[in-house]
């Protein structure tokens, strides 16, 4: 046994001495394609004042700037509270950019300056501007429309923004939007004190995550379908997030698409058709920023960020973001340790009519004991109690994740009402883990095998459009065309025990030392997937009606590997068409009514050996969505009601001609209610539930027709609030409260997993320190140390035991 730890003790060193050189090479080659990026000269140019056809109707003044920047398409810029308590009478007719902003400003004491890259600023001819009631003065709004990479302004309380983007759409309001969506702020992130993008997206009730903090890697469920975090994206692309999970500390927007997004985004890796996850990385702000931050996590994880953005040039048309992460310490499960290191770099250009982006991140996490997932034995007529979230039923699980992505984007403007666009990256991911298994019995008990699981993965993507903008016969167009392209190369080794050690989730025993030595993972598969795409939106009655069309061609190559002989085993390319319908319709500048239908690819299979039809390949199959709903802004608060029903294929064996084919189906209808802003000044709301009616169809033999789908809830709630104590400056309150029914675990329903409330609260305090803008939080997760199962496929796991953050940020 002495021989055999030592072995092991040779073959992590092995390992970390790997991962050392990975990153120090991606890291140099990062450098190198950044810094000649960032040296090249671009020139400015000057953007043409062509007149556009405005109805905006009376309203608030910041309101009706925003929409008025949405609307022409430009950058504009303010300061909220210049522009508090005053009035516009609102925009009818013709107008330029500049002499819209000049009519909608008549009368308020404010001024438009054009700036020489081709923005606006509304600013106070005094200077004087009020102050918020903390003291403290706001950030610049920045208003901006259809440019990709551009942020929607964040809507009232901040948590959530006005809008975000859809892929090839762009950058679309929330009212504008054929689609139900929820695009979170960096507040939010921060305020939670988000650790990865688990922790964001739950603040939603479609959302569910499907694993627990802690363990090997995150995945979601949008309205009951599975997310992958593989299927996430980064600033529009596919195939450049970790396969495990995304720290929090790289992103300044999440947004959440709900329903299938194969038109907008063509298919992910893993072809999910529930929703889409975009994340929006940091970019520098027009302000000086150097952040430092401490965290503490129980057990006794101990961290600090580096936050630190800068702007630069005549206009601060360059900008630098860097952010630099360091955890380590006792994590809250038995006997766990991790280890986390992350550095992100953004670099961007905005100009008149050119911006540009780079973005390259590293990160690399070891742990030692990571929460585990385990299977229930055939037969078992009853699910065990879940484990104590402090318990590790694996005792002696080692994991190593190492990533590294590089990303850039490219738009320049043709002409007042063209806009061309191109984007890629690649990314490179290990995971080094060992994989215990073994099905546990009603009483809890099991037998496990250890095992270990190496595994790479390889991806390059690409995209290029157009967008274009004109009229005809008193009709708007925007036109949107595009290309994208997906290469990713997987590989894995696998070494297994040959005998297994009884156990019980209760009263675990150490797991035995893998008996062999590690082997490199080699290639298990190559995957190419290409689209090209066109979409138009047609605007009538002064973008009253918006009715949007349109086609993705999808092309899937496949070619499996055996990682034993390097062989070819099995290869596919077949391809397939989503289409997209949706409309919005404003029967009052508050109200947009709203509805689609659009279809989900997910690459189709292979018949295995063991069927009639061993060989047959099949297309990508299509999920089919059809949606219809309501938003309403109330000023401060936003409300929306939403239908759905989607239908996804699924692979069947035909028990009397043992035919295999894709004729089964999962359907899942559901009801979304959510209302989200600021109630009154000072205090917070995000409220959702979602009621689901999931049943399986066409299944093998008939035998579960009729059933619930196996992992969809019947309901799910959220309700959360953040509020300013008016009488203690600068200290807040919040509370959240995140409930699940009970789910069926097989799709016999004879297994029922339990339902479960979460309950977390949180306080911050914002004040000054030697001058020094300084924000202590604290949050408390699941605080009543609740015990309960999360679902994820075949497997399960137990949710994390109540967990402590602390943070002391500091603006130098």
């Amino acid at each position: 046994m002495g021989h055999v730890r030592t072995r092991e003790r040779q073959s992590h060193r092995v390992i970390r001495r790997k991962l050392l050189t990975s990153v120090v090479g991606r890291i140099v080659f990062g450098g190198a394609v950044a810094v000649p990026a960032a040296t090249v000269p671009f020139a400015a140019y000057a953007q043409a004042a062509s007149a556009r056809t405005y109805a905006i109707p009376a309203g608030t003044l910041e309101d009706n700037l925003s929409r008025f920047g949405r609307d022409a398409g430009i950058m504009l810029s303010f300061k909220p509270e210049i522009a508090t308590g005053k009035q516009s009478s609102g925009l009818n007719g013709s107008y330029s950019a500049r002499g819209g902003l000049d009519a909608l400003l008549a009368g308020s004491g404010l001024t438009v300056v054009e700036q020489s890259n081709g923005s606006y600023q509304v600013v106070s001819p005094t200077g004087n501007t009020s102050s918020t009631a903390g003291g403290a003065t706001l950030p610049a709004v920045t208003v901006t429309a259809s440019l990709d990479n551009q942020l929607q302004p964040a809507y009232a309380g901040g948590q959530v923004a006005r809008g975000g983007s859809l892929g090839i759409l762009g950058s679309l309001d929330v009212m504008d939007t054929p689609f139900s969506t929820m695009n979170y702020t960096s507040e939010t992130i921060e305020n939670s004190q988000a650790r990865t993008l688990a922790d964001v997206v739950i603040n939603e009730a479609s959302v569910r995550t499907l694993t627990s903090t802690g363990g090997f890697g995150e995945d979601f469920q949008i309205r009951g379908f599975t997310v992958p975090s593989g299927d996430v994206g980064v600033n529009g692309l596919y195939g450049l997030v970790s396969s495990s999970r995304m720290p929090a500390a790289i992103m300044e927007r999440v947004e959440v698409l709900k329903g299938p997004g194969t038109l907008l985004n063509g298919i992910g890796p893993n072809g999910s058709v529930g929703g889409a996850i975009n994340i929006t990385t940091k970019r520098a702000g027009d302000e000086p920023l150097t952040r430092l931050t401490t965290t503490y996590e129980s057990k006794s994880i101990l961290g600090v960020q580096a936050d630190v953005g800068r702007r630069f040039g005549e206009e601060k048309e360059w900008g630098v973001r860097v952010n630099g992460v360091y955890k380590n310490g006792k994590s809250n499960l038995d006997d766990g340790r991790q280890e986390l290191g992350l550095g992100a770099l953004g670099l961007d250009y905005r100009g008149r009519k050119l911006r540009w982006s780079l973005d390259a991140y590293s990160q690399h996490e070891g742990v030692e004991n990571f929460r585990p997932q385990i299977g229930f034995a055939a037969g078992v007529t009853s699910i065990p109690d879940a484990p104590s979230g402090h318990r590790n039923f694996f005792p002696g699980t080692q994991l190593w994740l190492h990533d590294s992505a590089v990303m850039s984007r490219i738009e320049y403007d043709v002409a007042p009402n063209l806009m061309v666009y191109a984007a890629g990256g690649y990314r490179g991911g290990t995971a080094y883990q060992t994989f215990p298994s073994g099905p546990v019995d009603a009483l809890g008990n099991f037998r496990v095998t250890n095992s270990y699981y190496d595994s790479y993965s390889k991806t390059s993507t690409a995209e290029v459009g157009a967008r274009a903008t004109f009229d005809t016969f008193g009709v708007g167009h925007t036109l949107n065309v595009g290309f994208t392209r997906l290469d990713q190369e997987l590989g894995n080794a696998y070494i297994a025990n040959q005998t297994s050690v009884a156990s019980n989730i209760y009263n675990p025993t150490p797991l035995p030392a893998v008996i062999g030595a590690r082997t490199d993972a080699q290639k298990a598969s190559d995957t190419a997937l290409t689209s090209v795409a066109v979409t138009d939106t047609l605007s009538f009655l002064n973008d009253r009606i918006l009715l949007t069309g349109g086609l993705r061609h999808q092309k899937v190559s496949l070619e499996n590997y055996s990682t034993t002989t390097g062989a070819q085993t099995s290869s596919y390319d077949a391809s397939a068409i989503s289409p997209l319908a949706g409309f919005v319709i404003k029967p009052l500048n508050y109200v947009s009514l709203y509805g689609n239908y659009t279809s989900g690819l997910t690459r189709g299979g292979v018949a295995p050996t063991t069927a009639a039809n061993a060989g047959e390949v099949f297309p990508p199959y299509k999920s089919r969505q059809m949606e219809t709903g309501v938003k309403v802004d109330w000023g401060r608060i936003t409300t929306s009601v939403a239908a759905f029903q989607i239908k996804r294929p699924s692979a069947v064996t035909d028990p009397t001609t043992n035919l295999y084919s894709f004729d089964g189906e999962q359907r899942n209808r559901g009801v979304e209610l959510s209302a989200y802003g600021e109630v009154v000044r000072g205090l917070r709301l995000m409220a959702s539930a979602t009621f689901y009616d999931a049943k399986l169809q066409r299944t093998a033999g008939g035998v579960n027709d009729g059933k619930d789908a196996n992992g969809v809830p019947d309901h799910t709630f959220n309700f959360g609030v953040d509020w300013d104590m008016p009488w203690v400056p600068g200290l807040s309150l919040s509370g959240r409260v995140i409930n699940t029914s009970a789910v069926y675990f097989n799709a016999a329903n004879t297994l029922r997993m339990p339902s479960w409330t979460r309950y977390d609260v949180g306080a911050r305090y914002r004040t000054k320190v030697m001058g020094k803008s300084v924000v202590f939080r604290a949050n408390v997760e699941n605080l009543f140390n609740s015990d309960y199962w999360l679902v994820s496929g075949t497997y399960a796991t137990v949710a994390a035991p109540r967990t402590l953050l602390l943070s002391a940020q500091i603006d130098f």
